[in-house]
């Protein structure tokens, strides 16, 4: 294997940086882990979808960074079988194969106004 491009010393030198911003905050090591294992299987030539997840990496060294965060979770969706606790997700969780960077406030209007946005 040959030299890393760019991109690839990027990501290699923000996973360094998140494991140790994460030092000391519960859940942080083992969430920046499964995070970058889970991705680990995109296609190199799948650049546009790494330089997402780079840039949402950025995103979260920056908030680990900050001193606000004393923990790092995620949201859980719970399987089942649909009807029953649990088997339709928890409200409020996103799924797991959503990673769009949707507002969580999508879809919501304040009472009182028509459906259309007038």
């Amino acid at each position: 294997m040959g030299p890393h491009s760019r991109l690839q010393r990027q990501v290699l030198s923000l996973y360094r940086e998140l494991l140790r911003a994460g030092r000391g905050k519960p859940g942080a090591e083992a969430r920046v882990r499964a995070e970058f294992r889970q991705h680990a299987s995109l296609p190199r030539s799948d650049v546009l979808r790494i330089e997402y997840l780079y840039r949402r990496g950025r995103r979260q060294l920056q908030l680990l960074r900050s001193g606000h965060a004393t923990s790092m979770g995620a949201f859980i969706r719970l399987r089942g079988p649909p009807g029953e606790p649990g088997g339709e997700g928890v409200p409020g969780t996103l799924p797991d194969d959503c990673d769009s960077p949707r507002s969580s406030l999508e879809g919501v209007r304040k009472p009182g106004t028509p459906f259309d946005g007038r």
